[in-house]
């Protein structure tokens, strides 16, 4: 099986490839170590899969946030080994981060409940502020973006000698396409710093 990756839907249009007596078909997408690749160099695919898992982990341990034999640290406990590490992978648009945000708001409310009203006494749940200030540590998009900071300080430390330094710092040849340019990774390389 292979994959040709390129902007032109026209790119290696034969459907396989024989060599010696072994045959490989094309394919438009794969998933290779977890991540699913696309030919057209998408990862909407990736990201709404992680969204799955996720949601599919917080079913999984629903029951246990929402316990009263547990205490809250050890629910977040939960949250940040089983829940997190699943959608802390993959780009960060300002629809991803709205997708990310409403599942972690919907853990922490099952983890802290519902409050009490001090006027009417009613139950209602928790507002997005409270959680926040309830909850602690940093939000899951202040993560992923301290975390991506970081690697690119890694990165820029290790010198121009290395393959990775000239994957972060070259530039592709060629036209690119018409219309607006998408959202790159070095806009989010220099606007992290400010956010965080």
């Amino acid at each position: 099986m292979y994959m040709v990756m390129s902007g032109d839907q026209d790119a290696g249009r034969s459907h396989s490839i024989k060599i010696d007596n072994s045959s490989f078909e094309r394919v438009e997408d794969l998933k290779y170590l977890g991540t699913i690749l696309t030919s057209q160099n998408s990862n909407q695919d990736d990201i709404k899969g992680r969204l799955s898992s996720a949601n599919a982990g917080y079913h999984l341990v629903q029951n246990l946030l929402s316990s009263s034999l547990l205490s809250k640290n050890l629910k977040i406990k939960i949250y940040r080994t089983v829940i997190l590490p699943v959608v802390l992978c993959g780009s960060l648009t300002l629809r991803e981060e709205n997708r990310r945000r409403v599942l972690e708001n919907r853990v922490l409310r099952r983890i802290f409940g519902p409050k009490r009203d001090k006027v009417t006494r009613e139950w209602r749940k928790i507002h997005n502020e409270e959680l926040n200030d309830l909850y602690s540590a940093p939000n899951i998009v202040r993560v992923i973006k301290s975390r991506r900071i970081r690697w690119v300080g890694n990165v820029a430390h290790m010198g121009e000698k290395r393959g990775i330094y000239m994957v972060l710092v070259g530039k592709l040849e060629g036209k690119r396409p018409l219309g607006r340019p998408g959202y790159r990774w070095e806009d989010s390389i220099e606007m992290d710093p400010q956010e965080v």
